[in-house]
């Protein structure tokens, strides 16, 4: 059975990261935006990152711009601005597609094994759907991550445990974090 420890990816200098070195870690793999409605999602990723990461925690964050164009910038660009704003740790990759025939072999797994299931319910999962329909329509059956601060849940093992989409409250994220840990 497949786990995330078998996929290489790329840190935000290209080179090769072999995700096996995070076993035995819980993870939170993030695709990010620098210019994106759930940006704001930095900060209690890195509170928690910094409360929980002595426990064995790891988030891995992936700039992604397929959404609405929401990561403009290079890797170092967006870096700067992650670690100037919010103050980021976490390590960062290399900015990746996410949805389509170029779509990131990792995001590609982590959303066949926990498929995409709505926004959830009120006014600001409604909206999001409605725009996210709009970009999305272009991948067709190849659109895996529906927006921008998707969170997929790791376990100790490696496997997919959980997935959030950007409408799900931080304390609920941070919760199923602590229980896995």
């Amino acid at each position: 059975m497949a786990t995330v420890y078998d996929f290489t990816v790329k840190d935000r200098k290209g080179n090769e990261v072999n995700l096996a070195e995070y076993q035995g870690k819980v993870l939170l793999i993030v695709n990010t935006a620098t210019g994106c409605g759930f940006t704001p999602h930095y900060e209690p990723l890195e509170a928690m990152y910094k409360e929980l990461k002595d426990q064995g925690f790891e988030i891995l964050d992936f700039p992604c711009n397929q959404f609405a164009n929401q990561a403009p910038g290079d890797e170092e660009q967006i870096h700067q601005f992650c670690t100037l704003k919010f103050g980021t740790e976490f390590p960062q990759f290399k900015k990746i597609d996410v949805n389509g025939d170029n779509a990131d072999p990792l995001f590609v797994f982590l959303a066949t094994e926990k498929p995409f299931e709505g926004f959830g319910k009120g006014i600001k999962s409604k909206a999001l759907e409605k725009f996210a329909k709009m970009n999305n329509k272009t991948y067709g059956d190849k659109t895996y991550i529906g927006w921008n601060f998707t969170k997929f849940l790791i376990d100790r093992e490696g496997k997919v445990i959980a997935r959030f989409e950007p409408t799900v409250e931080m304390d609920e994220v941070k919760e199923a974090v602590k229980s896995a840990l």
